[in-house]
């Protein structure tokens, strides 16, 4: 694509190739020096906290493991790129996404939506179930509103509404909500016979007195 420099930020490609969690080569003495770091400014490879000193006025995001995975937490990312159609998932009560494709052998019976790019099971409202899988789709120029830019022009997308691809046409799905809309059936009975008006308590009569 000839404007790839405006969809895609040119560290998003080196960020997802990096070598994580591997002995940083400077400090390989040091404990804790594997390289979970990235410096979104640099565009160089991984490295540890001990060499965050280079990095200190830069845009730094860190890399976490899951399920023997690369994740990075939603709170770090959704400030550089636009991350709509992206699955996320919770961990430690911290929201992320997966770095790259994680396909699947086999489909559930119950499962109705995958991944476009690997076929991962999703929920509804997601289309890819990583960075690395939007970032194919992306590059392929296939939904031209599909993007990972913060310009004004994703100006939609940032406040959740996600692009989809219907039969060669675009639509604009929250992706925060589940596409199937609920339906009143003519037979349900409407709200007002439901509820629970208080009974009218009877008029007591006269009291009479006991006689003598």
């Amino acid at each position: 694509m000839e404007n790839d420099d405006v969809m895609i930020p040119p560290w998003l490609k080196p960020m997802l190739r990096a070598d994580y969690f591997v002995t940083c080569s400077i400090h390989a003495k040091s404990s804790k020096s594997e390289c979970n770091l990235f410096c979104l400014d640099c565009l160089g490879n991984a490295f540890c906290s001990y060499c965050f000193d280079d990095h200190r006025d830069h845009r730094v995001v860190q890399i976490r493991r899951s399920s023997y995975h690369n994740v990075v937490r939603m709170s770090e990312i959704q400030k550089h790129i636009d991350i709509s159609c992206i699955q996320t998932y919770v961990i430690n009560s911290a929201k992320i996404f997966f770095l790259n494709e994680r396909p699947q052998c086999k489909t559930g019976k119950s499962v109705n939506k995958t991944c476009q790019i690997c076929s991962r099971n999703l929920l509804d409202s997601f289309r890819f179930c990583s960075l690395a899988c939007k970032l194919e789709c992306v590059k392929s120029g296939e939904d031209p509103n599909l993007t990972f830019c913060l310009g004004d022009s994703s100006k939609i997308r940032n406040t959740g509404i996600c692009s989809r691809l219907i039969n060669g046409i675009s639509i604009a799905v929250d992706d925060q909500r589940s596409e199937t809309a609920a339906v009143l059936s003519p037979k349900t009975p409407s709200i007002e016979s439901h509820r629970n008006y208080p009974m009218k308590s009877r008029r007591k009569g006269i009291p009479h007195r006991a006689p003598f």
